[in-house]
């Protein structure tokens, strides 16, 4: 049986896992972002999907 604490550490490593994500992404220099793809503007979007999944 999962426990609140247990909910609140996951959704706490979970949230950690999205910042930093978020800010690696956001940071990166413009033109290394674009060849590989990603527009910085997005890096909430990309952090929130590759921490918590898609929304249906």
């Amino acid at each position: 049986m999962i426990t609140v604490f247990d909910m609140l550490k996951t959704a706490a490593r979970n949230y950690a896992a999205y910042r930093s994500t978020r800010d690696e992404i956001a940071n990166l220099p413009l033109d290394v972002a674009l060849d590989i793809g990603i527009y910085p503007g997005d890096a909430e979007r990309i952090a929130r999907e590759a921490v918590y999944g898609k929304a249906a």
